[in-house]
C-alpha cells in the first residue's frame, strides 16, 4: 500500500555562507554486525548522527563516509541500541535516566554546542520506540507522562501529540519522519493517514521496509536530504521511501545545500 497525502512544499533556507559540497546519494543500504535493523542502532538529524558502538568499524565508518555533520560514536548505560533508546532532532537530543554520567558527558562534549541535551526519567525509559519527530513536531506513545511531554516540548522545540499510528502506541518502532514526509506501517488505514497528514502537517506514506517489515523506524534512519536503510531492503521499498520523505521529488541542489550548511552554522 502507498498512500500519501498533504504534499508540502520544500522549504528553501536562506544562507549567506557561499560553499560547495558534493551531495551523497539519496538512500544506503547498510548493516550493524549482521543486523538490518538500523533504527535500533544510529539516530540520524539535520545537524548530527549518533551510531552505537560496535566491535566492527564498518558502520561507523560507513555512515562516517557519507555524512558531512558531526557523528558520535557511543553507548546508553553500555548498550548499543541508541536509536531505540533515545530520541533527538536538530535542536536537541532526550536520552533515558539509565544513561551514565561519562556518557552523557561525552555526548556534550561531541554534539555542537547549540544541541541541548538532557537526560529524562520516563518510566518508558525506550525513548526511540515510543516518540517519534521531526524538527517541528513530535508524535508520542500516549502512556508518556506529562512531565516528559514538557521536556520534549522544551528540549526538542516540538509540538507534541499524544497518538497512536492505528493500532499501535509504539510510534517511533512503527513510522519514521523528517520534515518533508512521515513513513508508517502497512496497517495504517487511509482515514488514520488522513488525520496523520492533518495533525502533522506532513505527507503521510505507508509502506515497508527490510523486505516486507512493518517496523518501520527500527529499520532506517533518514533526515532531510539522505536515508540509511537495512540491507535487506528491496528496490521497490527503497523507492518508497525515497518519494515518501521527498528525497526524490524535493531533490533541488541547490536548496539541499542551503539546509545542510543552515544545519551545521545554526
Amino acid at each position: 500500500m502507498n498512500l500519501s497525502c498533504c504534499a508540502q512544499p520544500f522549504t528553501s533556507y536562506a544562507c549567506t555562507i557561499k560553499i560547495f559540497l558534493s551531495l551523497p546519494p539519496m538512500s544506503q543500504r547498510v548493516d550493524f554486525e549482521g543486523s538490518s535493523d538500523i533504527g535500533a542502532y544510529a539516530i540520524l538529524t539535520n545537524k548530527y548522527c549518533i551510531v552505537g558502538k560496535s566491535s566492527s568499524r564498518n558502520f561507523y565508518s560507513y555512515f562516517q563516509e557519507h555524512l558531512h555533520i558531526p557523528l558520535v560514536e557511543t553507548t546508553i548505560n553500555s548498550i548499543k541500541t541508541v536509536g531505540s533508546l533515545c530520541v533527538g532532532n536538530k535542536n536537541g537530543l532526550l536520552v533515558p535516566s539509565t544513561a551514565t554520567d561519562q556518557e552523557l558527558l561525552h555526548l556534550r562534549n561531541l554534539l555542537p554546542e547549540n544541541v541541548r541535551i538532557k537526560r529524562i526519567g520516563e518510566r518508558l525509559n525506550a525513548l526511540g520506540n515510543v516518540i517519534v519527530c521531526n524538527d517541528s513536531v513530535a508524535l508520542v506513545h500516549g502512556d508518556i507522562d506529562d512531565e516528559s511531554v514538557k521536556n520534549i516540548e522544551e528540549v526538542l522545540m516540538v509540538d507534541v501529540f499524544r497518538h497512536n499510528i492505528g493500532c499501535e502506541p509504539l510510534v517511533g518502532t512503527f513510522s519514521a519522519m523528517n520534515n518533508q514526509g512521515m513513513l508508517v506501517h502497512p496497517r495504517t488505514s487511509v482515514e488514520e493517514i488522513d488525520e496523520l497528514c492533518n495533525l502533522l502537517s506532513v505527507s503521510v506514506v505507508a509502506g515497508t521496509i527490510n523486505k516486507g517489515s512493518s517496523v518501520i523506524g527500527g529499520g532506517m534512519v533518514v533526515n532531510d536530504w539522505i536515508s540509511f536503510m537495512g540491507h535487506r531492503s528491496t528496490a521497490t521499498e527503497v523507492t518508497v521511501i525515497e518519494n515518501a520523505f521527498k528525497l526524490v521529488d524535493g531533490r533541488d541542489d541547490e536548496n539541499l545545500k542551503k539546509v545542510w550548511v543552515e544545519s551545521m552554522v545554526n
